[in-house]
């Protein structure tokens, strides 16, 4: 019998470090990045990865973040959730949408094990202590779709899974490429998979931190920092009868700015806008979606208190316009670092995703003058 390979990381080794575009020379956009360039440069931010690969034909994953260091339930997220293009599963978009307010972590997998993810996230939240009386649970599951590369029929994801993501997780350096929920997921034609970064405004702007991570499975014409990097390599969709620009995207995007649901879901408008400065179309059949969230102590909305008020202090709307070019440069920044951490996979029925020839990109990059 096959053995089952199962890892739980998000430690990056060095090797990897050295991989990603910004080590290279490519600088996108005018802020720097935190620590690490990854969402959980947010302070309390932590992800976890569960990798599945097994034989031939099992290439899926999750991926778990978790917003803050306490109980999510309890200490609920100011949040907001833009629908770039609706041809996906997104579970909790509702009680999100309409409370202005995330009360579990965001787990990412494939397709049809969402409701895996669910069951896992309701188990999660009933048995954390102090959660003994609780009866509803909005469970927050996001997915692409990777049964090109994976047996996704065959829903091998389970809730032990999405449990080890979640106990796993860390804060620090994150994996990307092929792991967690982007284990199986394609990009422009090209091996995709989980990609993060971040930003740090200085301290005129606040000096607050936005990150990012996507889990990227769509297509469209590939642009990195502006060069035409798709038509150079005459890999875009549509150059014959065969190609296809579907798929989706989830972005999440979590700031420690005092932040207000309505402007946090701004916010994750402009999240697009990011996805389509690499070149992405939000085809018919893509799935883009953006869960953004406020992890500002001060305005964590407790579950159980006797207020009838909620003593929140917010941004004002003239105050977010920092906040929204950081969203931007790094979900542009976080989808291409997927790309570039993604390695070449053979999966279901021989399908093969080939990693995104970094060599020759450098040359093009080179040609436009775009390096560093």
């Amino acid at each position: 019998m096959r053995a089952l390979i199962i890892l739980f990381t998000i430690v990056m080794t060095n090797q990897l470090l050295a991989q990603r575009p910004r080590e290279l020379g490519i600088e996108i956009g005018i802020f720097k990045t935190g620590e690490n360039n990854a969402i959980t440069d947010v302070p309390g931010v932590k992800v976890g990865h569960t990798t599945l690969i097994e034989g031939d034909n099992i290439r899926t994953g999750v991926t778990a973040i978790i917003p803050h260091g306490k109980d999510v339930f309890q200490w609920k997220c100011p949040a907001g959730i833009f629908l770039g293009n609706g041809f996906g599963k997104l579970a909790g978009y509702s009680q999100v949408e309409e409370l202005g307010n995330i009360e579990t972590p965001i787990v990412l997998t494939n397709t049809l094990s969402v409701s895996t993810g669910m069951n896992a996230l309701i188990s999660y939240t009933l048995n954390n202590p102090g959660n003994e009386d609780v009866r509803s649970v909005n469970a927050v599951v996001g997915e692409t779709n990777d049964g090109g590369l994976n047996d996704i029929r065959g829903r091998h994801v389970k809730e032990q899974h999405v449990l080890g993501a979640l106990k796993n997780a860390k804060d620090g350096p994150v994996s990307e490429g092929n792991v967690g929920a982007g284990t199986g997921t394609r990009c422009f034609g090209f091996k995709g998979g989980i990609g993060t970064a971040s930003r740090k405004l200085p301290e005129s702007l606040g000096g607050f931190t936005v990150g990012v991570l996507a889990q990227t499975n769509f297509g469209g014409v590939l642009e990195i920092n502006g060069v035409p990097i798709a038509k150079e390599l005459g890999n875009y969709p549509f150059k014959n009868a065969i190609e296809s620009a579907d798929g989706s995207c989830m972005m999440v995007v979590i700031t420690n700015a005092p932040v207000s649901d309505r402007n946090l879901k701004r916010m994750a408008k402009r999240a697009m806008l990011g996805l389509a400065k690499t070149g992405g179309v939000a085809s018919n059949g893509s799935g883009d979606y953006v869960i953004a969230l406020s992890n500002a102590e001060e305005n964590l909305i407790p579950y159980d208190t006797d207020s009838n008020t909620n003593p929140s202090e917010f941004l004002r709307n003239n105050r977010m316009t920092p906040l929204f070019i950081a969203t931007i440069e790094a979900t542009e920044e976080a989808i291409i670092n997927s790309l570039f951490a993604a390695e070449t996979m053979e999966g279901r029925d021989g399908n093969k995703a080939d990693e995104l020839p970094v060599d020759e990109v450098m040359k093009i990059m080179k040609k436009y003058n775009r390096i560093k």
